[in-house]
C-alpha cells in the first residue's frame, strides 16, 4: 500500500505572504470582510485558496456559532501567582459549559501563530488576559476583529476592557505605612519592569507613602526585577552595597522576595534581623518559607472567577464597557519583618 505524503497544514501568515498583506489584514478580510477594500478581499481569498488555508470552524456549535471554548493568556505560566488565578477561570468557566486553554506567551515568538490562528478560525469565544503584555495587537481599533476580552490583574486603561484587578496603588501605599509604623526609615524597593502599568502604580504607591511621611525618595534604593527568583536576589545586593543600605526592602511579588531572602542567607545575614523583606501577592509559598513572609495578599480565585463572570456576560451579548470590578486585597503580618530597634 502507498502512504500519503503528509501535509502540513496552510496557516494564516501564509496567506499573508502570498497576497502580501499583514497578517491583520488577513483576519480582516477572513473575519470582516467589510473592513477591507474589494481588491484586497479577492487578494487574499485568492491568497487562501492556493495555499490552502481552510478555517477550521467545524467544531463550533451549528445552533448558537459557539465553540465554548475560553482562550487564557499567560505571561508565564511557570509563575506560581497565576496558579489560583487561572483556576477560579477554569472553575467557573466548567460551570456554564466551557473548555479552557491555556496560551503561555514565555515564548510568545512561538506562540504567536498558533494563538492568531485560533482567533481568526473563531475556535475561541473569548479571552482573559493575564497580562497586558499581548502576542497580537489588542487596540481599541483591532478589538473589532477580536471575540470578546477581559483583563484581568492589571488595569490598562488605553485598551479600554473590562478589568478586574486590585488598587496597587493603595496597596503598596499601606505596605510602605506599614513599614514605617515599625520605625523603618531607608526603605528600599525591589520594583518589576517598568512598562508593566501595575508595577507603575506600586512604585507610585511607594513614593508617596514617603513623601506623605516627609522622607526623601533615594533613587538608588530602587532597583528593578522580572519577577524571578534570581531577580530579587541581584536586586538585594545592589541595594545592600548602597553606603546606607535600606533597613526594609519592599518587593513587588512574592517570588522576587523569596528570591531577596534566599540572596540574603547567603551573603550571611539574618531577615528580619538584619533586614526586613516584604513582598506582594501571597503565593502559597509565602506562607511556608523561612522565614514566612509578609505581603499584600490578593484575591487570586477570586480575581479569576470575577473575570471569567465578565467574559461570560459579553459572550452573551451584555453591555460590560464599564464593567471593571475592583478586588479588596490585604496585609499579612508575618515574621519577614520586625520594629527596627
Amino acid at each position: 500500500m502507498k502512504l500519503k505524503k503528509q501535509v502540513t497544514a496552510a496557516t494564516m501568515k501564509d496567506v499573508a505572504l502570498k497576497a502580501k498583506v499583514s497578517t491583520a489584514t488577513v483576519s480582516r478580510a477572513l473575519m470582516n470582510p467589510d473592513k477591507v477594500s474589494q481588491a484586497t478581499r479577492s487578494r487574499v481569498e485568492q491568497a487562501a485558496r492556493e495555499v490552502g488555508y481552510l478555517p477550521q470552524t467545524m467544531g463550533r456549535n451549528a445552533k448558537r456559532n459557539e465553540s465554548r471554548t475560553i482562550l487564557v493568556i499567560v505571561p508565564d505560566i511557570c509563575d506560581p501567582f497565576f496558579h489560583d488565578v487561572i483556576r477560579g477561570v477554569e472553575v467557573t468557566a466548567a460551570e456554564q459549559g466551557y473548555l479552557v486553554l491555556i496560551g503561555d506567551c514565555a515564548h510568545q515568538n512561538q506562540q504567536e501563530k498558533t494563538f492568531i490562528n485560533l482567533i481568526v478560525t473563531k475556535q475561541i469565544d473569548g479571552m482573559v488576559l493575564l497580562s497586558s503584555r499581548l502576542p497580537f495587537n489588542a487596540s481599541v481599533e483591532e478589538q473589532r476583529n477580536l471575540p470578546p476580552m477581559v483583563m484581568s490583574n492589571e488595569f490598562a486603561p488605553e485598551l479600554e476592557l473590562p478589568t478586574v484587578h486590585i488598587d496597587n496603588l493603595t496597596a503598596s501605599f499601606n505596605a510602605i505605612n506599614y513599614l514605617l509604623s515599625l520605625g523603618h526609615r531607608r526603605i528600599g524597593c525591589i520594583a518589576g519592569p517598568e512598562d508593566m502599568p501595575f508595577c507603575h502604580y506600586r512604585l507610585q504607591g511607594y513614593v508617596q507613602a514617603l513623601r506623605r511621611n516627609a522622607i526623601t525618595v533615594n533613587p538608588h534604593y530602587i532597583a528593578r526585577g522580572d519577577f524571578t527568583y534570581e531577580a530579587g536576589g541581584n536586586a538585594l545586593k545592589q541595594l545592600l552595597d548602597q553606603p546606607e543600605p535600606p533597613t526594609a526592602i519592599f518587593c513587588h511579588s512574592d517570588v522576587m522576595a523569596v528570591g531577596a531572602i534566599s540572596s540574603a542567607k547567603r551573603m550571611g545575614l539574618k531577615v528580619p534581623d538584619d533586614v526586613s523583606i516584604m513582598g506582594f501577592d501571597n503565593i502559597a509559598l509565602a506562607e511556608h518559607c523561612d522565614p514566612p513572609l509578609t505581603t499584600i495578599a490578593q484575591p487570586r480565585y477570586e480575581i479569576g472567577r470575577e473575570a471569567m463572570l465578565l467574559l461570560l456576560e459579553q459572550i452573551h451579548g451584555h453591555d460590560v464597557s464599564n464593567g471593571s470590578r475592583l478586588m479588596d486585597c490585604e496585609l499579612i503580618v508575618r515574621e519577614s519583618t520586625r520594629a527596627l530597634t
